[in-house]
């Protein structure tokens, strides 16, 4: 039994969930994939996965052995790209992790171009608004907005999200558009994002001149996903603070409009983070070149 070979299939099957997927993507035969599980198991002398008819789950010594040979095999692959001139032509499978907002407006629809200059990259994508744990998960690298305080990864901003004050036009039209930020603590409805770091909302403050105003609302509406806060606004039942990633082709085209363009409210920062590993990958610091370039050309970063 080849060990690596056996390694690679037990992830697979970890990953797919069942030994038949995990035969289609390796193209397998399916009493192959069986063979070598149950061979490393053996070599082990432990038991790596509970299997049923419909799938398979892992067990708490498989888990353990499946988090030690993901970096084990991530390694091994890197020192073989290393060998074999993968410099030029990286090749394998990356987990990158995106808030939904900038995977729903940057970055997916932009893939093709990163497919067409790397076609020997396989991307796994996690989409959430709560931000993931890159150790534990075994994700290479993730895009987060605000500011960096996790002194274990390395952070590198890739760009500013910019915000705005905006609601629908029947909104404004039932309601009218404040003149002053004082006014929407009198008489309008705001619709807070909550943070999922800290369950609370996140604060809006403008700010004019030398004046600083902390937006409440006179009603508020809470929500913890940045598209159903959007599409609150959309549906005429508030005032969002959007960030310019989601909310300026609505605006362009008409579906929110802006009120109160006078007044600052400050940019996040937008960075891309990753375990600070001695060598980084090559399939790594071309996505993370690829994605700061992305950022770096988007009409929002304009602002600045």
């Amino acid at each position: 039994m080849d060990k690596f070979d056996a390694m690679r299939v037990f992830v697979r099957v970890v990953e797919s969930g069942t030994f038949t997927k995990a035969s289609e993507t390796l193209n397998l035969q399916k009493a192959t994939v069986t063979r070598l599980v149950q061979m490393l198991e053996d070599d082990l002398a432990t038991k790596l996965l509970n299997r049923t008819t419909r799938r398979v789950t892992v067990t708490p010594d498989g888990s353990a052995y499946y988090d030690r040979a993901v970096r084990l095999l991530a390694d091994l692959e890197e020192l073989e790209n290393s060998m074999t001139g993968a410099k030029s032509n990286p090749k394998g499978r990356l987990r990158i992790d995106l808030p939904r907002p900038l995977a729903h407006s940057v970055v997916v629809p932009a893939l093709p171009d990163f497919f067409a200059k790397y076609p020997d990259i396989d991307l796994e994508i996690g989409a959430s608004d709560t931000p993931v744990d890159l150790f534990a998960d075994n994700v290479d690298c993730a895009i987060r907005v605000g500011t960096v305080t996790d002194q274990s990864l390395v952070a590198r901003q890739i760009g500013l999200s910019h915000f705005g004050l905006c609601a629908s036009p029947d909104y404004w039209k039932k309601h009218g558009k404040p003149q002053h930020p004082s006014e929407i603590e009198l008489h309008h409805t705001v619709i807070h994002m909550i943070s999922a770091r800290t369950a609370k909302p996140f604060p809006i403050v403008a700010s004019h001149d030398s004046e600083t105003v902390d937006i409440q609302g006179n009603k508020v509406l809470l929500c913890n996903d940045v598209p159903t806060c959007t599409d609150l606004a959309r549906t005429g039942l508030g005032i969002i603070c959007g960030g310019t990633f989601m909310i300026a082709p609505l605006i362009a085209s008409g579906v929110l409009e802006n009120c109160l363009e006078q007044w600052h409210i400050s940019p996040m920062p937008v960075s891309i983070v990753y375990p600070p590993n001695r060598h980084l990958s090559n399939k790594l610091r071309v996505f993370v070149d690829w994605v700061a370039e992305l950022f770096a050309r988007h009409p929002s970063q304009k602002l600045s």
